[in-house]
């Protein structure tokens, strides 16, 4: 199997920094539904004015668009979920590091996608590294982590599913567009079945940060759904949980989280897992 194209490296692992950097405006936030609700309204009004402007998705897409909103919405809320009781150290390893191993089970059924010896065990090592990284004395409890593992796995079923879908759709942005906005427009609803009560819209810095992490957020997955389209699903996600590096610095320099010697020795384990994967 080819390697991934320097380009699209370059590309995912900016999207990787975008993707810790709103998870650490989600993680800070004093109510995480409210702030992921606004957040995704705002990545779908981004969307909607975007759809003007691309065409179409092929009809064959639109199932895996419609499935992948709702994969997202279950992804959001169990993360928001693990989110209120742990640490991004500790919620974002787990969640990520078990997505990688399933999106290349998943690529494998679903796309007939096969992976080389080297591939695998770049695969094994950068899964092992997070994982291990969200372990340790100050390990979440089992609820926390129960959570933080079916955030996972939402996370690998959405991402097979939009591997598919964006294949399917003919243009990458079209499909991005389209899935957000119907991903992100029922989560106000969401909001009120959960709080009885609409979401309120505040003058505040929460609401700055809720903003600039819906950007974020849209402007992170939009680039691994173009990698997608271009490169196997498994070495676009194993290079993709790369965010864990950048995760672990932010909560460190900005959420008071410890950085010990075992999480940068799973740093290491976790790039050379991803050189393995992508080259």
């Amino acid at each position: 199997m080819s390697s991934v194209p320097p380009l699209v490296v370059a590309m995912i692992l900016g999207a990787a920094l975008l993707h810790a950097t709103w998870n650490a405006l989600l993680k800070s936030g004093l109510d995480r539904l409210w702030s992921i609700t606004l957040m995704c309204a705002v990545a779908a009004v981004a969307s909607g004015i975007a759809v003007f402007f691309v065409p179409l998705p092929a009809a064959a897409a639109w199932g895996c668009a419609v499935f992948s909103a709702i994969l997202q919405i279950g992804y959001c809320l169990f993360l928001v979920r693990a989110y209120d009781k742990g640490e991004l150290g500790q919620v974002y390893p787990i969640a990520r590091g078990s997505a990688p191993l399933l999106v290349a089970l998943g690529g494998a059924v679903f796309a007939h996608e096969q992976l080389s010896v080297p591939a695998i065990a770049g695969l094994a090592l950068l899964s092992g590294g997070i994982i291990t990284l969200g372990r340790g004395r100050d390990r979440l409890d089992r609820a926390t982590a129960r959570d933080a593992v079916v955030a996972g796995a939402f996370i690998a079923a959405y991402m097979v599913t939009d591997g598919i879908g964006v294949r399917l759709a003919g243009n990458a942005f079209s499909y991005v567009a389209w899935m957000t906005l119907l991903q992100g427009a029922p989560m106000p609803l969401v909001y009120l079945a959960i709080r009885r009560r609409l979401p309120p819209l505040r003058l505040e810095p929460e609401t700055l940060k809720a903003l600039g992490g819906g950007v974020l957020g849209l402007a992170a997955y939009a680039v691994v759904v173009w990698a997608m389209s271009l490169a196997p699903l498994a070495k676009v996600s194993g290079l993709r949980e790369t965010s864990i590096l950048f995760a672990a610095v932010l909560g460190a320099l900005f959420l008071g989280e410890r950085f010990t010697l075992r999480k940068a020795a799973c740093a290491l384990a976790i790039t050379a897992g991803a050189l393995l994967l992508a080259f």
